[in-house]
């Protein structure tokens, strides 16, 4: 049990260090579906 949460805890670390990437990868995606998206009308 002990080890399973010590687990959680480095996971739980990860994901706050590699939340921004996540935001970064999401918002540069959105940015490429929107320019296509409005590309599309014109």
């Amino acid at each position: 049990m002990h080890t399973l949460q010590r687990s959680y805890e480095g996971l739980d670390l990860l994901v706050r260090l590699n939340i921004d990437r996540v935001l970064f990868v999401g918002a540069i995606s959105f940015a490429i579906f929107a320019g296509v998206w409005i590309g599309s009308f014109l």
